[in-house]
């Protein structure tokens, strides 16, 4: 499908008119978005617009790193809008001419059709022009991407929250996911973040001196979802960091245990393999009252070094 809109001379705004009366009309700027072009209206970035083989071979081979390019006489940008569902990103690209832009993308996206709705609605933004548009799109894409990341921050404030030995194992898991989709944001967010600085710092963009406020805050908007990426990376560090040392722990408390119960029977396993050693002329072995006189000195010694591991706090350790 494409959407058309545009601004007159006389400065009424018209929409939804047919491609091939862009030429017949007179127009300051206009937009034109190819959303979920067919092969025959994909066909049309080369037939009717004739741009550059090679920004066209970005368009139709899916997906491009964010990427910013300049041709001779419009500008080529390619950009990330990101699947609520999956995190997967979804390319859009655009061409920014002198007095148009033409965005083209093969899944539906909330982002444009916001923006879109946006000038519509609102005088004083169409009057401000097709760099502006450019502008609606942009600020609408990366406005997407903070509920991504409040979403996953919240989840990993949750589970540190609830770190527990019970809840180790699951909360392991989750985590290493988490961090999955904290590195296919970032392949998306710090792109993005350095496209919006060569915007600003090209002198190839005229257009940039006059709209520098707006774009210098997607610019800003960009850092801080970094900040906010990477703290929530070093906030998954610290959880598995944390997992690991409860794991830690507890391994080291079962091993407290068995040390406990090895080192309470090494004085009796040592007294019955004494008594298991069949020698005639052993000087207890046919005492009348042998049997629990041994008996009675095992467990005397099995309670004397329980109760000196108690004193020494093994069994405090061991609880912890």
């Amino acid at each position: 499908m494409i959407r058309t809109m545009g601004v007159t001379t006389e400065g009424q705004f018209i929409f939804d008119f047919p491609l091939h009366e862009i030429s017949m009309l007179s127009l300051q700027w206009y937009w034109v978005d190819f959303d979920q072009p067919d092969a025959e209206e994909a066909f049309l970035l080369q037939s009717y617009f004739a741009f550059h083989p090679l920004a066209l071979e970005d368009c139709y081979g899916r997906i491009q790193r964010p990427k910013l390019d300049h041709y001779d006489d419009y500008t080529f940008f390619a950009l990330h809008s990101i699947c609520h569902e999956d995190l997967n990103a979804e390319e859009v690209d655009l061409f920014l001419g002198d007095n148009y832009v033409v965005s083209f993308h093969y899944t539906k996206l909330q982002e444009i059709d916001k923006a879109r709705e946006a000038i519509m609605q609102s005088s004083r933004l169409w009057e401000r022009g097709h760099v502006h548009v450019t502008y609606e799109i942009l600020d609408k894409i990366v406005d997407q991407y903070f509920p991504i990341l409040y979403n996953i921050e919240d989840q990993l404030d949750e589970i540190e929250e609830k770190l527990s030995p019970k809840t180790v194992q699951l909360s392991m898991d989750y985590v290493f996911e988490v961090r999955g989709d904290l590195l296919r944001l970032r392949r998306t967010i710090y792109p993005m973040r350095e496209l919006l600085y060569r915007m600003l710092e090209s002198k190839k963009l005229d257009f940039i001196p006059h709209e520098q406020t707006y774009f210098s805050d997607i610019y800003d908007h960009l850092i801080r979802l970094s900040d906010m990426l990477d703290s929530n990376r070093q906030l998954t560090s610290d959880i598995r960091d944390s997992q690991l040392s409860i794991n830690s722990n507890q391994m080291n408390s079962v091993m407290m245990t068995l040390t406990i119960i090895s080192s309470v029977f090494i004085p009796l396993t040592f007294i019955a393999g004494v008594y298991g050693m069949n020698f005639d002329r052993m000087p207890e072995l046919h005492m009348r009252y042998g049997y629990p006189v041994v008996l009675i000195v095992m467990l005397i010694i099995g309670v004397a070094m329980v109760g000196w591991f108690t004193y020494k706090g093994w069994f405090r350790i061991n609880k912890t």
